[in-house]
């Protein structure tokens, strides 16, 4: 397992890290016993990175994780979030610090290494679709992330950079956050490159380029599009049955056909699987810390950090993408 940092915080992160989250569902709906051995093994293969949030089967994952690092007395670092909904926007402040204790009550810890955002960033706060303003996000969601670092309850904090493109770039121009949660996929690869006219999936601004030149870490999302970038259909049981891409405005099926544009890394000996190709390509970005993937096994989990081993994918290939990219409907 190789290393990154995560940006400025002086942590550094595994390449591989755990996601937590629903779509490979392991941590939220695995057997207990399943459970722990993964996440054992992902620590003897070098893992440190966990990632979760109270959103993951309320509150189910940030509890399972906290038992299996409990049992396995590990030292790893761990990241959460807090999403309000509804209502708790009318006292952002509040509730930002009432989730945090939230979240340690469930994971059984004192503190965590980073607590980021969890909601859509945009122009105006609106309420009905859970989003938060860059006016919320700089005052309200800093402040009570600042007063939750001098309680000692998380050392850093950060953003997902999912809503509106230009608020999100806002917030990372500020300068206020040390890491962003970044979609980058094969699928959209907007956030670290400039996109051809007419593509017809929310550009994300090549915002890792922005997070590098600010020294944020940047921890990467959504790398198999909620398993589009499998290249099949089909889920495992454990899996979430209704994931749909982050930022994709095509149904699951379609995502799964564009991802047959990517075939040639096998045909021309590039990658073993489309996986491998997808995990190579996000780790290939110089800017990015870490590569988040959710697991349903612990196979998946030994193949992710196989890939991982191969380092970034090889010129040839990266020059051959714009080709595949090409092809994508125009909006």
């Amino acid at each position: 397992m190789r290393y990154r940092q995560l940006g400025g915080t002086g942590l550094k992160v595994s390449e591989i890290g755990f996601g937590c989250g629903n779509v490979g569902g392991l941590i939220v709906r695995g057997d207990e016993k399943d459970r722990v051995r993964t996440v054992a093994r992902a620590i003897e293969l070098g893992v440190n990175y966990f990632d979760t949030a109270p959103a993951y089967g309320g509150g189910v994952s940030e509890r399972n994780l906290g038992l299996a690092l409990k049992e396995l007395n590990a030292d790893v670092v761990v990241s959460t979030k807090v999403g309000l909904l509804g209502g708790e926007l009318e006292d952002i402040r509040g509730n930002v610090l009432k989730s945090m204790d939230t979240s340690l009550g469930l994971l059984g810890r004192d503190s965590v290494d980073l607590i980021q955002l969890h909601n859509r960033i945009t122009a105006r706060h609106d309420v009905p679709k859970d989003a938060m303003s860059v006016e919320d996000v700089l005052g309200e969601v800093v402040e009570a992330f600042q007063e939750i670092r001098r309680q000692g309850k998380a050392r850093h904090f950060g953003i997902t950079g999912l809503g509106e493109t230009e608020a999100v770039l806002s917030v990372l121009d500020s300068g206020r956050m040390g890491t962003v949660q970044a979609c980058y996929n094969l699928l959209n690869p907007s956030a670290g490159r400039p996109m051809h006219p007419g593509f017809d999936g929310q550009d994300f601004g090549e915002l890792i380029d922005r997070a590098g030149a600010g020294d944020m870490g940047v921890i990467v999302i959504s790398v198999l599009a909620e398993g589009a970038l499998t290249g099949v259909v089909s889920r495992h049981p454990v899996a979430d049955q209704e994931a749909t891409a982050l930022a994709s405005r095509n149904d699951y099926t379609e995502d799964v056909r564009r991802a047959g544009e990517f075939g040639f890394l096998m045909d021309q000996g590039h990658t073993e699987t489309l996986v491998e190709g997808a995990i190579r390509f996000a780790l290939t970005k110089e800017e990015v810390s870490t590569v988040l993937v959710g697991f349903s096994s612990m196979e998946h989990l030994e193949k992710a950090v196989q890939y991982a081993s191969s380092g970034p994918l090889p010129s040839q290939a990266m020059d051959a993408l714009p080709q595949a990219w090409g092809r994508f409907p125009a909006s």
